[in-house]
């Protein structure tokens, strides 16, 4: 039987995104950053490119204004980025999201 090495990265990735769902209006900006810089270093850790890019993205639009909506439309492409496959994902993602933002 096979198992997904990525499985407890996943679950991790799952429940930090709950616990920033969860808290919602409570975090600060700067808690959102934070929140949002510790999935992309772990998607760094672990070599998830489209994760990590589009975490880095988040974590800049953390600290915008407009941030609760910027980061409610990342966050709808964490599963995405974690099922990446190929390079080309990644620009897929970002774009998706610039769109959505636009």
């Amino acid at each position: 039987m096979a198992t997904d090495p990525l499985s407890a990265v996943r679950t991790q990735v799952g429940q930090r995104v709950a616990e920033i769902r969860q808290a919602g209006p409570r975090l600060s900006p700067l808690d959102l950053h934070a929140r949002m810089d510790a999935i992309r270093q772990l998607a760094a850790d672990h070599g998830l490119a489209a994760l990590e890019s589009l975490a880095r993205r988040t974590t800049q639009l953390a600290l915008l204004p407009g941030h609760r909506v910027a980061l409610q439309s990342c966050l709808e492409h964490v599963d995405e980025a974690l099922d990446s496959v190929s390079p080309r994902d990644c620009n897929t993602i970002l774009a998706a999201l610039a769109v959505r933002l636009h």
